[in-house]
């Protein structure tokens, strides 16, 4: 079993660095442990693109590696808070990509500006800002889940984001998504004009259409296929 945890976590997070959502050694991926003893996440001290199932290890909700080696991230609590919160969730992702970002720290709405932007909007996404530091504490990482609610995706002003699924496939694209749902307004900004975003009612409809569980899944084979073609190349 944990070898399958861990080869899981590895290409998750090989996915993120591929999409350019990488920041050096910063960021990180998780999956819940099915028998209740914490999260699967890499080590600390290298990057997404690197991970390897080695590089992937078990953390207790107090921080302590149970299988695995290597220094755990001081972010743990993200996501054993959020594991913890909402018995709905199997993964986490919590990345710094730089369109969420600014966005996130400029206060505008995100709105549904193309297919990427319905799976989030409305209402906007919550934004977390208690702090801007790191979630190096049970107390922080239990005040973002709260901040994120039922919702699949939280902003952390001035820091980053969070996104959450009920596996791996669908908390990773996730974060995909919400990056370019920001990548596409701050494009549309930089035209002028008088911008337009997809309605609220279209937008709701489009998400279940658009982003079903089946869709998203295919997409992660995609994905996958892709990323061994790189490898192999």
């Amino acid at each position: 079993m944990s070898t399958q945890m861990q080869n899981e976590v590895s290409i998750a997070s090989r996915i993120l660095g591929a999409a350019g959502l990488d920041d050096y050694i910063w960021g990180h991926a998780s999956m819940r442990d099915p028998d209740g003893r914490g999260a699967w996440l890499k080590r600390a001290g290298i990057g997404l693109s690197e991970v390897a199932p080695d590089d992937v290890h078990l953390v207790s909700p107090d921080g302590r590696v149970i299988e695995g080696s290597g220094e755990p991230h001081i972010e743990y609590p993200i996501h054993t808070e959020l594991l913890a919160a909402r018995d709905d969730i199997g993964a986490v992702v919590h990345i710094h990509p730089p369109y969420a970002i600014a966005l996130a720290a400029s206060g505008v709405p995100l709105r549904a500006f193309g297919h990427a932007g319905s799976l989030f909007t409305p209402p906007d996404l919550p934004r977390f800002d208690l702090t801007s530091d790191l979630i190096r504490s049970a107390e922080l990482g239990a005040s973002l889940a709260e901040a994120l609610g039922d919702r699949n995706a939280a902003f952390l002003v001035n820091h980053g984001i969070v996104t959450v699924g009920v596996d791996l496939p669908t908390a990773v694209f996730t974060a995909m998504l919400l990056e370019e749902a920001c990548r596409q307004q701050a494009l549309t900004a930089t035209f002028g004009g008088r911008p337009t975003w997809t309605p609220d009612a279209e937008a709701a409809e489009k998400r279940d259409r658009i982003y079903s569980p089946l869709a998203v899944h295919n997409v992660w084979g995609y994905l996958g296929r892709k990323l061994a073609s790189e490898v192999d190349a």
